[in-house]
């Protein structure tokens, strides 16, 4: 069988077979897939969500919803964008493409791989559905404070925070059994030569971030199970008025949930990786010390929680601590931002949509580490606690780092995973769309916490009203950007141009392969002899254009 003949076979079984993604399937990049487009479909919810939340906070006066619904829109709008959009995209695009970059047919434990996606839409579904109950959602925001979340009223045993606490646990589970899997696979089905310092970054920094989901997320999965306990059956673990200790909840939940910003963040740092050099046409820079930079993130993650708690009646030493702690993960998330930085300078850059949202997402990550530095400070940390600062500082983190990395990643691997080539003007109208409206939305935050809005509320002083007006506007904005992008996605995959195996001239294991891949991705095993981003071989040197966009459908 010809190559010629390998790749119309593959692109056939690809379009043929489209409703496998609506079946069990134990296939990897069918898994991958389905992950990917059930998060996408919550992130849509979440952003609606967002957008209420905008809307009501264009005046000053609560005027568009009551406060116990919009308490429960900020409550499940941040809990659907980390544990339905951001964690299991990223494990969604993991999954694709993790056996291909290390050269395996598929992932270690495939029917275990399905089980964890299929937890994933009947938990989404019913947090949302919380909705419908007659008290409404869980109210009492993401990390679920006692005693705020146990305050329900008598005789109501299936209410939101019950749901809200079911559906978490439940992702909870989905996430532990996929980090089993990611670990084993990365460990012990690298292809022949696949050496660790072999390995793409992204391979590195999945790596990195699961292995903080099997040391860290038991801690939140037991809280909440005892969180549970407290609500339903009576016990008083957390209920400080029947000597329990709701402090001891923070700590427990914020042990995982500090470290849960690197397992969002580290996959992101690992595309920036592939992206960056992909359309610079240099090699890495510092390959060595960004990948052991990932591992570095996760180890020195696990001991920073505390630094959500300075406010908490944290002792003085314990300040101390964790303020060191916290400014001490700077230095390896430095190396990485030093790292991009290097590899694009004085480079012919191609400035493809994929290449523009690494390069905004990256540039936007300096805004966000920067204030996380000054969060880490004690003195600061007080004096902005509870403030806009805080939500204009984690969203320049999740979403213009991270939700902007995963648009790049689309962009970057859809020709892989659909065989077809995107429409490059459509993906920059979106990258500029998001790119606007993202610094509208978030920045007009930190000076709103400067000046002292206190977040969560839906009423405030009027001197705050201008700054929030922007930022309202910034959200709708990013609300409009989404259009380009679902009309690109669906509109490509049906019409566009046919892809040819490597549209980039990358240099991963994943562009050796037909687009789409074959069902054991590799027709052979590869035997890797090759460093990684290789580009200074001249047949990676330049990128032409009828290899990625003008190749006949």
């Amino acid at each position: 069988m010809t190559h010629d003949s390998i790749d119309v076979t593959s692109q056939n079984e690809s379009e043929n077979n489209w409703r496998r993604y609506f079946s069990f399937s134990t296939d990897h990049k069918v898994i991958g897939v389905q992950y990917m487009v059930t998060t996408f479909i919550f992130f849509l919810i979440g952003g609606l969500l967002a957008m209420l939340i905008r809307a009501e906070l264009i005046t000053p006066a609560s005027n568009v919803v009551d406060r116990p619904l919009y308490n429960g829109l900020f409550t499940l709008h941040g809990t659907i964008m980390i544990f339905l959009w951001i964690i299991p995209f990223n494990a969604g695009i993991s999954n694709y493409l993790v056996p291909l970059m290390i050269g395996a047919r598929d992932m270690a434990f495939p029917l275990l791989n399905a089980i964890s996606f299929w937890i994933i839409p009947p938990s989404g579904i019913l947090l949302i559905s919380s909705f419908l109950l007659p008290n409404g959602t869980a109210q009492s925001g993401w990390w679920s404070y006692p005693p705020i979340s146990l305050q329900i009223p008598p005789g109501q045993p299936i209410n939101g925070e019950f749901i809200w606490i079911v559906s978490i646990v439940l992702i909870g589970i989905s996430s532990i059994m996929g980090a089993v899997n990611f670990v084993t696979t990365i460990f012990w089905m690298r292809a022949p030569g696949m050496t660790f310092f072999r390995m793409p970054v992204f391979v590195w920094s999945v790596l990195s971030a699961q292995l903080l989901q099997l040391v860290n997320l038991p801690s939140l999965t037991g809280a909440l199970i005892l969180l549970l306990f407290d609500l339903s059956f009576g016990t008083q673990f957390f209920k400080p008025l029947e000597n329990g200790d709701p402090i001891i909840y923070q700590h427990l939940f914020w042990f995982y949930s500090h470290p849960a910003v690197y397992i969002m963040a580290l996959p992101a740092f690992g595309i920036f990786a592939e992206v960056l050099p992909a359309f610079s046409r240099n090699p890495l820079f510092g390959y060595r010390s960004l990948a052991v930079a990932s591992l570095g993130i996760a180890v020195v993650s696990i001991f920073v929680w505390v630094h959500h708690m300075f406010t908490s009646a944290t002792p003085g030493w314990m300040r101390m601590l964790f303020m060191v702690t916290s400014m001490l993960v700077a230095i390896p998330t430095g190396v990485k931002a030093f790292g991009w930085t290097a590899t694009i300078w004085k480079s012919k850059l191609h400035l493809e949509t994929p290449m523009l949202f690494a390069m905004g997402g990256a540039a936007m990550f300096l805004l966000g580490g920067v204030t996380g530095v000054m969060l880490a400070a004690v003195p600061f940390d007080i004096h902005v606690h509870n403030t806009y600062f805080i939500v204009g500082h984690f969203h320049y983190i999740v979403f213009n780092t991270i939700t902007m990395a995963i648009f790049a990643a689309i962009y970057f691997w859809f020709p892989k995973i659909t065989g077809r080539m995107y429409a490059e003007g459509w993906g920059k109208v979106h990258f500029w769309l998001t790119f606007i409206g993202a610094n509208l939305t978030f920045f007009p935050m930190l000076p709103l916490g400067l000046q002292g809005m206190v977040r969560r509320i839906s009423s405030y002083d009027p001197r705050y009203q201008g700054w929030n007006v922007i930022a309202s506007l910034g959200g709708f904005l990013l609300g409009v950007s989404i259009l380009p992008f679902i009309a690109n996605m669906v509109g490509s995959c049906m019409y566009g141009y046919r892809a040819s195996n490597n549209p980039w001239l990358a240099t991963g294991l994943e562009w050796t392969t037909t687009s789409p891949p074959p069902r054991d991705n590799f027709e052979e095993i590869p035997i890797v002899k090759r460093p990684p981003y290789d580009y200074g071989d001249p047949k990676y040197s330049v990128i032409e254009p009828p290899d990625y966009h003008q190749q006949e459908s």
